[in-house]
Parts: C-alpha cells; sequence; structure tokens
C-alpha cells in the first residue's frame, strides 16, 4: 500500500519561502501570481492491505515526525 503525505503550513502563518517563489516568479516574468504557499509531499511504501491500520499509523507517523503540527496540517491520501 501507498501513502502520499502533503503538508502545508497553516493558514495565518508566515510562509518566507512561498513568498520568495513568488518573487522569483515576478522576476521572471510571471506577472499575476498573488501568493505562493509552499509545502511538502512525503510517500510512503507501507506492508499490508489494511487501509485503516495505515492510515492510523501514518496519522501516528506526522503526529510525531513528518509534521510540525503547530504550524502546519497534513493530509493522508493512500492507494
Amino acid at each position: 500500500m501507498k501513502a502520499r503525505v502533503q503538508v502545508m503550513l497553516k493558514t495565518g502563518v508566515l510562509d518566507p519561502q512561498g513568498e520568495a517563489i513568488r518573487h522569483a516568479l515576478g522576476a521572471l516574468g510571471f506577472d499575476g501570481v498573488e501568493g505562493v504557499r509552499q509545502g511538502k509531499v512525503i510517500e510512503l511504501d507501507l506492508a499490508g492491505d489494511d487501509a485503516a491500520a495505515a492510515e492510523a499509523q501514518v496519522t501516528e507517523m506526522c503526529e510525531k515526525l513528518l509534521a510540525n503540527t503547530v504550524i502546519e496540517s497534513y493530509k493522508i491520501d493512500l492507494s
């Protein structure tokens, strides 16, 4: 089973990397970009085929390591 975790800064948390990307896009001539939020994607290959157990395990991974839940939110997609 595969899990994909998308981690993003929560709304209201300043995103200096996103702002740097927005500025660089403007400098390259890509006008009209009003905002950029930068995040990360983590792909995991998991043993087993129990979706409920996999989601619980990946949620625990996110809470303990993959995301800083004070300032980041995460979304888990299983396939």
